[in-house]
């Protein structure tokens, strides 16, 4: 989202081995600062999926990583169940003008491999970030930081389709920005203040890497090395990830279990059956055939809470029925063609909140009064006018069929079916459902422009903030930005609330970008996503967080 994070959905997979992964773990022993849960913990198993990418934290931005990501490694700050930021790694984040900003770390920490966390690996690890031809998917998050124009490629260095000249490099290797003053200590100095800049670095782009990772990337794919709660003991692909406590991890989440299974489920029906059988302990998304059943079944062990997560259906600008004057009508026809309110009580009984705007009502700053977001309201008549006027200006006729595109191994052909009714009776016109057999071809076929009409994209939110929902998405050349949408206005608009010392006049300018926003319609916001998962009998302490993931640490199992 989403980076991180493009949210998934996700369901299970169909093996034996699933009745074994949730037995009892052999723990780190008795000692509760060891970092297991002692002799009566047992190892926990999690709904996920197969991963995108290698687990490197700054190529991460999807669910089913992220989730590993989080729990592999510490940061500087990590998000509470509320999203309150807590320090981790950090002893202190300081600044005098919000420009210039002096981190200290704690003494001590080491990563997997013994060897010693330092302010090096924070610097190393955001300048392999940011640098162009490392081609990370994160590296749009340093953007704030001084120099980072010069370890990306300038424009005249790359080819039309945005990817650099043979032989180009860009001006520098790290950025000019970041300064190491001791072991513990380095300086960050932004392009311009950002009050918020201590929020952002509890997400994965701004974790520290240890200098095994430098010396061979390849083998740290396949199984990082990390400082945080967890390890990777084995990942075998398209089956689980192995966490295991990591008992030197110093910070807050020492784990209270022995362990975390993250099982690749490609069916959501079958994990929910799974956790329903006793043979799955935590459900992260239910799917849409339970959500009237859901929480009769599983009464206080069911999960239904607001989270930082909205649905939307992005428009590829590469998509000649969807540019110009003409493309932007029809965008807003196709929106004002889906019936939210009506979807989100039949399909998803309530679990779901018709969009109002860009970002979540579960962010402070979110407002339902944003100029422009009538385009989001069910207007059938108003809807056909304007698919109508943009096929006086540049038809593409009556037997254009509209293909909304997602992945097939999770829970989505219901709703796409729901919202192509909707628009197949509003504006006479076909849509169907464009299948991926799963989430990582989905994407796959996404990043390489293969889409060929819209796509979904979900966004869970990597922190608790206005500006997460917007710039990583619809910032020209973000990292997320899976559309190619580009709007200087916008840039500016983001630009101006990122350095806003008030509050009130950050939310403001955030706003006023969304209004942009709505003008152009990069994107056809849905609904606000609740957390809807589950756990089973044998573990306790399980909660949900802001964000609607589990927090895997502090949940407990008897062995």
């Amino acid at each position: 989202m989403t980076p991180r994070r493009r949210l998934a959905g996700i369901g299970a997979f169909t093996l034996a081995s699933a009745l074994v992964l949730s037995a009892c773990g052999g723990g780190s022993g008795d000692d509760p600062e060891a970092g297991g849960g002692g002799s009566d913990a047992g190892i926990i198993t999690v709904q996920n999926g197969e991963p995108q990418n290698p687990l490197i934290p700054t190529m991460t931005n999807e669910t089913n990583g992220s989730l590993a990501i989080s729990n592999i490694f510490a940061g500087l700050v990590y998000y509470d169940a509320d999203g309150q930021t807590q320090n981790d790694m950090a002893e202190s984040i300081e600044s005098d003008d919000n420009q210039t900003w002096t981190i200290t770390i704690k003494d001590g920490w080491t990563f997997t491999d013994g060897s010693k966390v330092t302010a090096q690996s924070y610097v190393d690890a955001w300048n392999y970030g940011a640098y162009g031809p490392n081609a990370q998917n994160l590296s749009y998050f340093f953007e704030p930081i001084e120099g980072f124009a010069d370890v990306n490629f300038a424009e005249d260095q790359l080819q039309e389709d945005g990817s650099p000249k043979e032989g180009e490099k860009p001006a520098s290797e790290t950025m000019s920005g970041l300064k190491v003053v001791s072991d513990t200590e380095f300086t960050v100095k932004l392009a311009q203040p950002e009050s918020d800049f201590p929020i952002r670095l509890g997400y994965s782009a701004f974790m520290p890497l240890p200098e095994a990772f430098f010396d061979n990337p390849d083998a740290f794919a396949d199984k990082p090395i990390g400082n945080g709660p967890y390890q990777v003991e084995n990942w075998t692909h398209n089956e689980v990830i192995e966490l295991r406590p990591n008992p030197d991890y110093q910070g807050e989440r020492k784990a209270q279990n022995d362990g975390a299974d993250l099982v690749a489920y490609t069916e959501e029906d079958t994990a929910y059956n799974d956790l329903l059988g006793g043979q799955l302990d935590i459900v992260k998304n239910v799917p849409s055939s339970s959500f009237a059943t859901f929480e009769d079944e599983l009464g206080d062990r069911a999960v239904n809470q607001p989270a930082a997560v909205i649905q939307v259906v992005n428009v590829p600008e590469y998509v000649k029925e969807f540019q110009g004057d003409a493309g932007v009508l029809r965008r807003q026809a196709i929106s004002m063609a889906i019936d939210r309110d009506q979807i989100t009580e039949t399909i998803y009984n309530g679990t779901r909140t018709p969009a109002k705007d860009f970002t979540s009502p579960v962010i402070d700053g979110w407002s339902d009064q944003i100029e422009g977001n009538e385009v989001l309201e069910y207007n059938p008549d108003e809807a056909k006018k304007l698919w109508d006027q943009a096929e006086g200006e540049d038809p593409v006729g009556k037997d254009f069929t509209l293909q909304i595109a997602s992945n097939a191994d999770s829970d989505h052909q219901t709703w796409v079916d729901a919202v192509c009714n909707n628009v197949r009776s509003t504006l006479g016109i076909g849509c169907e459902f464009d299948p991926y057999a799963t989430f990582d071809e989905f994407l796959d076929a996404r990043d390489n422009k293969e889409i060929k009409g819209l796509f979904r994209g979900g966004w869970q939110a990597d922190y608790p903030a206005l500006s997460n929902f917007l710039g990583p998405i619809y910032g020209t050349n973000a990292g997320s930005n899976d559309m190619g949408y580009s709007n200087k206005e916008f840039d500016a608009k983001l630009k101006e609330g990122n350095g806003a010392t008030d509050p009130e006049a950050a939310i403001k300018a955030y706003q006023e970008a969304q209004t942009i926003l709505f003008g152009d319609m990069p994107g056809i916001p849905l609904w606000y996503q609740n957390a809807t998962g589950g756990f089973g009998e044998d573990v306790e302490n399980v909660t949900f967080g802001w964000d609607s993931d589990p927090i895997l640490y502090q949940v407990t199992k008897q062995g």
